[in-house]
């Protein structure tokens, strides 16, 4: 840990870094290696947790918030949303290597093996898997980082196999590229906002629950009910910090920022006030450093709208077994986001009934948010030759549509 004099001393702005042969070298030597988990944030899954990640998401299925209701389902208890290990630490951001280069969360490929239940701790090891090169329109030379997750519970069990990955860019080459400098804030009409108040206030309505969804019932082109997140605001964004159980002030604040200085600067904008790189989700001048028009969401909160979408249409019947996403535009507050999806092919593997989901994500511009997403359902059949599943351990899915 840092002195104290070095955190009196700490610079007034976020770390110009450069992105060299010698930064991406020293991330590529890190292959393999494993790295300690950001949080953990919330370890004990409790009623408490779920209902509150699902409040931080805007999830109203009460699979995931009602006691009641879950003590009648066929669980016996509710359950946690496949997303809530986020809660536990975002894994696969970036906060390693190329010191000073801005990063951002990039998409994430969830394969889920198991529910959460109330009782259940989790934990979880990360490790770097591949680093990238590539060129972009944003800031030119960017790198591209991977990292594999394993969630587990308290008994050592499989949760979730997660490969996650973030974009790095220099700070100046974005603002210099200015690529986003000339979107203008939509201007919405009374009856686009009535709409999109529609559909947020009526999504209950389109959660199969406990309306069985069976396999032999869907039909390939079908598409899902879609639901929408928006006009962004800041109360989504700290919603979704509250619902990872996020927050650090005061002496944890400034302790971690002497841990991991390049991490953190006292921003003048709050009279010398330490606050982490990433304060552009909230402060539109750190958003404007680095190239964003304006303050914006957090990926992660983005996967989870999405796998909303396909929890929604499902059914508690139904197991979440893979889902991934990539965000290809950023999200900025005041816009809206609409996830929409379609069934591409229905199948059967290993006596499981199974369905592959295109999915993805439009903003009010019509722009795709979410691109090159999909996810894969297990379903249950009429069939009585096909197998019976209280979660998806043990099917190990490596289709097409991920590859």
């Amino acid at each position: 840990m840092g002195s104290i004099d070095e955190a009196t001393s700490m610079r007034d702005a976020p770390t110009e870094g450069k992105i060299t042969d010698e930064a991406i070298a020293a991330a590529k030597a890190m292959i393999g290696m494993r790295l300690r988990p950001e949080g953990p944030y919330l370890q004990d899954v409790t009623v408490d947790t779920i209902r509150n990640f699902c409040n931080g998401v805007g999830d109203l299925n009460p699979l995931y918030r009602d006691s009641e209701y879950g003590r009648n389902s066929r669980y016996a208890n509710l359950i946690a949303p496949p997303m809530f290990p986020m809660a536990y630490g975002w894994l696969g951001r970036t906060r390693w290597g190329l010191p000073g280069v801005h990063g951002f969360y990039a998409g994430n490929d969830w394969e889920v093996f198991r529910n959460l239940r109330p009782g259940d701790r989790i934990s979880a090891e990360e490790r770097v898997v591949a680093v990238d090169e590539r060129q972009s329109e944003f800031s030119g030379r960017l790198v591209i980082q991977y990292v594999e997750a394993h969630f587990v519970n308290q008994h050592d069990d499989l949760i979730a196999r997660v490969l996650g990955w973030c974009t790095r860019h220099e700070r100046k080459a974005a603002r210099d590229k200015g690529k986003y400098k000339d979107i203008k804030k939509h201007e919405y009409t009374a009856d686009e906002l009535a709409a999109i108040d529609r559909a947020v206030v009526e999504e209950d309505k389109q959660i199969c629950g406990r309306n069985i969804r069976y396999w032999e019932d869907v039909e390939e082109g079908h598409e899902l009910p879609p639901i929408a997140r928006g006009p962004l605001s800041m109360m989504d964004t700290m919603g979704f910090l509250v619902g990872c159980g996020r927050g650090h002030t005061h002496g944890v604040l400034l302790k971690g920022a002497m841990r991991h200085p390049g991490h953190f600067f006292r921003n003048p904008e709050a009279g010398g006030g330490v606050e982490y790189t990433g304060i552009g989700h909230h402060r539109e001048s750190v958003a404007k450093e680095v190239g964003v028009p304006g303050t914006y969401d957090y990926g992660p909160q983005r996967s989870a709208w999405v796998a909303t979408l396909v929890t929604n249409w499902m059914g508690d019947a139904g197991f979440l077994k893979r889902i991934t996403t990539e965000l290809r535009r950023f999200n900025t507050m005041g816009d809206t986001t609409w996830c929409k999806g379609k069934v591409v092919k229905k199948y059967k593997q290993d006596g499981y009934a199974l369905v592959d989901l295109e999915v993805w994500a439009e903003n009010q511009r019509g722009e795709r948010t979410v691109t090159n997403a999909a996810a894969t359902v297990m379903l249950p059949s009429k069939d009585i030759k096909t197998n019976m599943f209280r979660d998806g351990s043990g099917l190990d899915l490596g289709h097409a549509i991920y590859k």
